[in-house]
């Protein structure tokens, strides 16, 4: 089994996915709220 070292595995993939992530889940939230502030001015 190879021996572990801290600091030395590439993260570079798992930064992007995060990344990616990230912009994901807060363009779903700005789209989430003007959805809502929308049906609150036009709906009630």
């Amino acid at each position: 089994m190879a021996e572990h070292k801290v600091g030395e595995m590439n993260t570079e993939s798992q930064e992007k996915t995060f990344d990616g992530f990230m912009s994901w889940v807060t363009w779903s939230v700005i789209v989430i709220l003007v959805l809502l502030v929308g049906m609150a001015i036009f709906i009630s």
